[in-house]
């Protein structure tokens, strides 16, 4: 049977729950429909309570919340900033935005996220050039968490601060402790793909109240104390809407569920790939590490099969199935081809040997097995 056959299945849908209708005729009810209102603030305290950060602040995206908090970590024109190469390009462009220059740091082949060797070879490199970088953004990615215990270490050593890009990684641990909140800094993402979504919406967390305060105050155009609009430096319309928070409050009731989901649907798909030699699941947690499982990447060994990754998602297609590419790293992209990198091997054959398999919550047995089917096609058993 060919897509003409059947629905289509996507990657990472939007999955609402029965509780967001609940928030919204609320607000809508009460006139709420302001940027800001009860909702926002009841989102900021969800985000708090659930993660045990002390200071929320919901935005318009991830990237608002990764560009104000390089802001509040005081990274400016001039400066550099350490960041993986393999991850999407939200995560650096908010460097570009603050006329400062991204490092590039390749992936360690466990999980997948910036190696901490690396790390610490570029640190020193760039201090020998006399060129002390500014921040780190260290990404949790697919919602893997990252080798906190050695890249923190190695960041504490140079006394360089953290913003934790935990876009794809909300409701993932690391030794008990949520992601997002082992940096000085922490940002999340509700875009309509993500395992919570408010449609599109963000979220930076932070101990520190100063910078909460800053954060909040940027959000909103940075408007001064005044009765008249006055304004003594640059600010931004980022902050979330009252109606969009309303339906991040319901999706935060279900939280725990969706992340229960997403391991299941990444065990299932496991097991029964088991005996596709061609494909092998690598991605793997740290010590003390528990993800969400955003999304279940395989990777397909070329000593097993001719197939290449884009072959592979060209055939789910004929059955009206989306899958995606693993991230082109960014060292790779025309945008960044002069940004410094360091290291750029595992990254780059992560990118050439791996896809993305749908994988959002509401995906049914029926709707596996569809995808099950499509790949043994095309892939052969053992």
């Amino acid at each position: 049977m060919r897509s003409q056959d059947y629905d289509r299945l996507y990657l990472s849908p939007p999955h609402l729950g029965r509780h967001e209708i609940n928030y919204l005729h609320k607000a809508l009810e009460d006139n709420w429909v302001a940027p800001i209102g009860p909702n926002l603030d009841g989102f900021e305290r969800d985000i708090c309570e659930f993660t045990g950060a002390r200071h929320c602040v919901a935005l318009t995206s991830g990237t608002a919340a990764i560009h104000l908090g390089l802001i509040v970590l005081g990274v400016g024109p001039g400066d550099e900033v350490l960041c993986p190469s393999f991850t999407f390009v939200a995560t650096a462009n908010p460097i570009t935005y603050l006329g400062a220059t991204p490092v590039f740091i390749d992936s360690e082949s466990t999980t997948w996220n910036i190696c901490p060797d690396l790390l610490r070879e570029a640190i020193e490199d760039r201090i020998r050039q006399g060129r002390r970088p500014k921040a780190l953004i260290l990404v949790h990615l697919y919602g893997m968490p990252a080798k906190l215990r050695e890249l923190l270490a190695v960041a504490a050593a140079y006394n360089i601060p953290v913003l934790e890009d935990a876009a794809e990684a909300l409701g993932g641990r690391y030794k008990g402790q949520p992601l997002g909140t082992f940096g000085a800094v922490g940002v999340f993402s509700f875009n309509g793909n993500k395992i919570l979504t408010t449609s599109g919406g963000g979220a930076l967390v932070t101990n520190n109240p100063e910078w909460a305060q800053q954060v909040r105050f940027l959000a909103t155009q940075a408007k001064d104390p005044a009765s008249h609009y006055q304004h003594s430096v640059t600010g931004y319309n980022y902050r979330l809407s009252n109606l969009l928070a309303g339906i991040g409050r319901g999706q935060m009731e279900l939280l725990a569920d969706r992340v229960k989901r997403r391991r299941e649907i990444y065990s299932w798909y496991q097991t029964h790939l088991a005996d596709v030699p061609a494909l092998k699941f690598v991605q793997t947690e740290p010590q003390g590490g528990h993800s969400n499982r955003w999304l279940t990447a395989v990777l397909l060994n070329p000593a097993e099969t001719s197939v290449t990754p884009e072959q592979l998602r060209l055939h789910l297609e004929t059955h009206n199935i989306e899958s995606r590419p693993l991230w082109k790293p960014l060292h790779l992209q025309p945008l960044f081809q002069d940004a410094p990198i360091y290291g750029g091997a595992v990254c780059t054959n992560l990118f050439t040997q791996g896809i993305c398999l749908p994988s959002g919550t509401a995906i049914t047995e029926q709707d596996l097995r569809r995808v099950l089917e499509a790949i043994q096609e095309i892939l052969p058993l053992a």
